[in-house]
């Protein structure tokens, strides 16, 4: 699952992996449990998390196969967020390559900065996230993701994986586009 910050890739993640039998892997969420849970690797990507830079690729690379390697009983895996650049694109196949698996899919939710800034805004009233409520940090978050996390989906066409989403819309009626997108290879 691919897309900017708000862009609703968690949410829909979430309910994909409960419809599809999959292991639904956030790197955001792994990295928030380790700074919640005062971990050393916590604490030292708690100051990068929270100006909206991105964690080192060996680290995140590491947790997911980490993840990977301690899972049974799933039919797969579905990435939220991930891979965020074209670098860590790279890393991901050559980690899953190496346990013979590889990537099927790359659903892309398209949403605009307008609508995104709108989202987080929202959503920073619910769950508390210092990172969503922060103009600024909100703002540097799509820059990010625009100049370092977009070129991926270059990557995704290019490996013939690439699926464009119209993010935009009712939580329903966006996860059956992209469950008629995921059926297609089922």
């Amino acid at each position: 699952m691919f897309g900017p910050p708000g862009s609703g890739k968690g949410t829909q993640s979430v309910t994909l992996a409960q419809k599809y039998n999959l292991l639904h892997l956030s790197t955001g969420d792994m990295l928030r449990a380790e700074i919640t849970a005062g971990s050393d690797l916590g604490m030292r990507m708690s100051a990068i998390m929270a100006t909206g830079e991105l964690v080192p690729d060996a680290v995140v690379i590491d947790m997911i196969a980490r993840k990977i390697d301690a899972t049974t009983g799933k039919a797969g895996f579905i990435f939220d967020g991930f891979p965020r650049t074209v670098e860590q694109a790279e890393a991901l196949q050559a980690m899953l390559g190496e346990r013979n698996m590889k990537i099927d899919m790359m659903l892309v939710l398209e949403v605009g900065d307008d609508e995104l800034m709108d989202r987080m805004k929202k959503r920073a009233l619910v769950s508390g996230r210092p990172d969503d409520a922060d103009e600024s940090v909100i703002n540097n978050r799509i820059a990010v993701y625009r100049a370092k996390t977009e070129p991926v989906i270059e990557y995704g066409r290019k490996a013939k994986v690439c699926q464009e989403v119209d993010g935009v819309g009712s939580i329903d009626d966006i996860f059956s586009r992209l469950c008629s997108h995921i059926e297609t290879i089922i």
